[in-house]
């Protein structure tokens, strides 16, 4: 629903193979070689669109022998890369480069752009429009059966697990857990899985482009212990969580905040292809939101907070300072509307200014 066929059906493509069209899915899949006929019979250096490629991994051979063969341009469209991964199928190595689509970004949106709305019903493009025209329990009700068709069509119709129920209650305490320190042992025992399940859980959701781990910066490369976990929509976790007829509360729209500012700056880090890292600094009991930064560790470290700002620790301040001299440290705020100086010498700016930082970094 981030409007990928909606975009590929509107490029001037030779050739649009929807295999989400039952009758091209049987077709390709008991016959794999009918689909290199089609190719065949293409003008040279035709672009052909393949909308969810992932349904029939086979034919990604046939795909490189269009390109070395015949010359042909493909865009390859899916929501999951997990059935290519698990079949060996062939990713095209040194030939393919990979876009992400990401819910709208408040920079797509521009003036019109509600943050209490993004944060109340997410950015998906149909639910951001039905919102804007007021029609809230229409988005409620789009935004109810995703979770629904998620399980149904991305889940259970691709056996991506064995156990659905156990994979449902997962997501439910997954939904929890959005934008805090993922643990892994005290899921599982809710969940009722082993801990290694519950690993297996988490990659179905990345693989399947429902949320991400954002990992701990370390010194000694970086070492891969105990990230954050966040769903790529807000209203997808507000969905899960059954909280759409509520407002958020404080503590809820925290996390809410935190998790979509997180995943604005990673839509404007790959659109605007500034190739910056980003990740979370702790040392401690001290703790970073985001660190966005070059190879050099030069670049914006991120503290976000969806209440008022009082004041912000001199020592972690001073700690974080020596650390990465080269890094300027902010408070992405979403309720101040001009820039201030704490006395700590963190820089209080609204969120917008922060995200335009990103935006200009390099120019």
């Amino acid at each position: 629903m981030t409007g990928k066929t909606s975009i590929l059906k509107e490029l001037p493509a030779n050739a649009y193979i929807d295999l989400l069209d039952q009758k091209n899915e049987i077709t390709f899949r008991s016959s794999p070689e009918v689909f290199w006929e089609r190719l065949n019979s293409l003008p040279q250096n035709s672009l052909v669109i393949v909308d969810e490629v992932q349904k029939i991994p086979e034919l990604l051979d046939y795909v490189q022998k269009a390109i070395d063969e015949l010359g042909h341009r493909f865009i390859l469209s899916g929501s999951s890369a997990r059935k290519l991964k698990r079949h060996g199928a062939n990713l095209l190595g040194g030939r393919a480069i990979e876009k992400r689509l990401y819910p709208l970004s408040s920079v797509e949106i521009g003036p019109d752009f509600s943050i209490k709305n993004a944060l109340s019903y997410g950015t998906l493009p149909k639910i951001y429009n039905l919102v804007q025209q007021g029609n809230i329990e229409g988005a409620k009700d789009i935004l109810d059966s995703y979770y629904g068709l998620y399980i149904k069509e991305e889940v259970q119709a691709e056996a991506l697990t064995r156990n659905l129920s156990a994979f449902q209650r997962f997501l439910n305490i997954a939904a929890q857990s959005h934008g805090h320190i993922i643990e892994y042992s005290n899921i599982a025992a809710a969940s009722k899985v082993p801990d290694s399940t519950i690993k297996e859980y988490f990659s179905i959701l990345e693989d399947t482009l429902i949320g991400s781990f954002l990992w701990p910066w370390d010194a000694g490369e970086r070492k891969k212990a105990r990230p954050k976990f966040y769903f790529f929509d807000p209203g997808i976790v507000r969905a899960i969580q059954n909280r759409l007829n509520d407002p958020p509360t404080g503590q809820e729209l925290g996390f809410l905040f935190e998790g979509w500012f997180v995943g604005e700056i990673t839509r404007v880090n790959h659109y605007y292809r500034k190739r910056l890292v980003i990740d979370f600094w702790r040392d401690g009991d001290h703790e970073i939101d985001m660190l966005v930064h070059n190879a050099d560790h030069e670049g914006l470290a991120i503290e976000i907070k969806s209440g008022e700002v009082s004041d912000f620790s001199k020592t972690l301040v001073k700690k974080f300072k020596a650390r990465f001299p080269k890094m300027e440290l902010v408070i992405a705020s979403l309720k101040d509307t001009e820039p201030r100086r704490l006395s700590s010498g963190a820089l209080v700016l609204p969120w917008k200014v922060v995200v335009e930082k990103v935006v200009d970094w390099g120019k």
